[in-house]
């Protein structure tokens, strides 16, 4: 089994994040100064080596400009006390160069520092210089290293009689070279007492925002988190202060209707951009502040929680609610029809006890004519809705509503120009939209003078068309486009599910088969709900 910490300890490094980094900011700016250091040294000793061969060749240049040299060097021997060595030492003393030396084209000096050496060869090739070539170079002499120039001697005449060779003592250019080491090494001594406590501050707020936690301990918390993120049931979905995606787990990207394979490309994208404008948006960017705030997107309907973080952002949880906003409608609607066959129980219990007291009076004919009266007029109902209306569901749907309908008081008709043929390609999503719209009409017609609910349901090809018409109160202009918001509700909550959804389902699952769902009024003041799904036949 290996240890996370092993190596750092075999290596006798310190455990925490914050000394690891704070030794490697140091190693990285000693090693930079050494290097610059060492960079800034290698060019300089070139530098002063070049200067010193310059300086030794510009002396010999003056000395060999001098035609006296020249003339000198033809009329005299090679002796301690010739005017040669005269004019050489003159020049040496007055230059600081550490030797000047004339010779003849023989390579033979007719000066030198050293009286005991005029006479004897140069000790090093002078063919060059003889040749008519300045040279510059350092090398290895009688008097040791140095940097030198050599120039040819010309006579007034213009043929070259000898040469001047002029040295400039190495050991100079060393020592300047050695004295210049202090001074940069106060600079670089600066720079790294600078770099170290840049390497401690930046050290330090390191360590102030990993908690002081190890390398190993930062990675295996965001393992976890990564494990955690993708396992729980929850969706998750972080955000940074300017408002851009952090992170999507797969269950917030199941939820936002986002593919599998897109969850880590919309990272660094804004909010805005990756869902589009809407209520989903405005809730999950803080816009719509709250707790356990509704909203739609897509075909479900989510549950959100916003939670600010300390850098500014924020993280947001979301709960699919959808099945639970199903049962809540089943209930609903159960408990309606349970209402109204208690109703009904009690309505046949009356007509029951009505038939009884026919029959003992013995009024046979008028106990018939009753019977037959009231199965017609329920054995008409449902006929009505089956002629016009072919799909089972629809025609279902209608015949329950219009018996919740009659215990509520409330008149519900199919208009004349119902006719929907069977073949909708989604049944289910036309119950929904339909038993939304004929609920709220039955609310809101309920306490007006007529009570009275219209359903129209046609088809123009393969487009169905479905309008609910009331005599309630209806809608202002000004709010029919506010109420297809998830959220807006004029009714009070019931106690086990939120108001203020059942239109903005209609207005979703019209838009995703393409259609639309819009609210108008009607002639007596009523509101009129139309909506149009194209391609909903088949």
């Amino acid at each position: 089994m290996r240890f996370p910490h092993m190596s750092a300890r075999r290596l006798g490094l310190p455990r925490r994040a914050v000394s690891q980094i704070l030794l490697t900011q140091l190693a990285i700016a000693a090693g930079v100064v050494v290097l610059a250091t060492g960079l800034f040294l290698a060019p300089l000793g070139a530098q002063l080596d070049d200067q010193a061969m310059r300086r030794a060749l510009a002396i010999a240049q003056s000395a060999a400009a001098d035609p006296s040299l020249a003339a000198d060097l033809l009329d005299s021997g090679p002796t301690a006390d010739s005017p040669v060595q005269a004019s050489a030492e003159r020049i040496r003393r007055a230059t600081g160069a550490e030797y000047v030396v004339v010779m003849d084209l023989d390579g033979i000096r007719r000066s030198h520092p050293g009286a005991d050496r005029i006479g004897l060869p140069v000790s090093t090739d002078p063919s060059e210089a003889l040749a008519g070539r300045e040279v510059m170079e350092i090398d290895e002499g009688t008097l040791g290293r140095s940097a030198r120039g050599k120039v040819p001697l010309v006579a007034a005449d213009g043929e070259i009689v000898g040469a001047v060779s002029v040295g400039i003592a190495y050991d100079s250019v060393r020592d300047r070279l050695l004295g210049a080491i202090p001074g940069l090494l106060a600079y670089a001594g600066g720079a790294l007492a600078a770099g170290a406590l840049a390497a401690y501050l930046l050290s330090r707020r390191i360590q102030r925002q990993t908690r002081d936690l190890a390398f190993s301990d930062i990675a295996g918390l965001l393992a976890e988190r990564e494990a955690m993120l993708h396992s729980i049931r929850e969706g998750v979905i972080a955000l940074d202060r300017d408002g851009r995606v952090r992170l999507v787990n797969d269950e917030a990207a199941r939820l936002l209707g986002l593919a599998p394979d897109t969850a880590a490309t919309v990272a660094g994208r804004p909010l805005d951009e990756v869902l589009g404008a809407g209520r989903t948006t405005d809730v999950l960017a803080g816009r719509v502040t709250g707790r356990d705030l509704l909203t739609v997107q897509g075909p479900r309907v989510l549950i959100a929680n916003r939670m600010p973080t300390e850098d500014g952002g924020a993280v947001a949880t979301l709960r699919d609610r959808t099945e639970l906003e199903h049962l809540g409608r089943e209930l609903d609607s159960t408990k309606g029809l349970i209402d109204a066959l208690r109703a009904q129980d009690h309505e046949h219990a009356n007509r029951l006890h009505t038939l009884l007291g026919l029959l003992e009076l013995g009024l046979h004919e008028e106990a018939v004519e009753f019977v037959t009266e009231v199965v017609g007029v329920h054995r008409s109902t449902a006929e009505q809705v089956t002629e016009k209306v072919h799909d089972p569901l629809l025609a279902a749907l209608l015949v329950g509503k219009a018996t919740v309908a009659a215990e509520r008081g409330v008149a519900l008709r199919l208009a004349d120009a119902t006719f929907l043929p069977d073949g909708l390609v989604d049944p289910g999503g036309l119950v929904t939209i339909t038993g939304n719209l004929v609920d709220n009409a039955l609310d809101a017609a309920a306490g007006s003078a007529t009570p009275l609910v219209e359903v129209e349901l046609r088809a123009e090809g393969r487009t169905a068309i479905l309008r609910v018409r009331d005599s309630g109160p209806g809608v202002p202009a000004a709010r029919r486009e506010e109420i297809f918001t998830e959220g807006w509700s004029t009714k009070q909550p019931k106690a086990h599910r939120e108001r203020g959804l059942g239109l903005a389902l209609v207005r979703r699952l019209a838009e995703r088969q393409g259609g639309t769902a819009r609210a108008g009024g009607t002639a007596d003041g009523g509101a009129e709900f139309s909506v149009v799904l194209p391609e909903a036949l088949r």
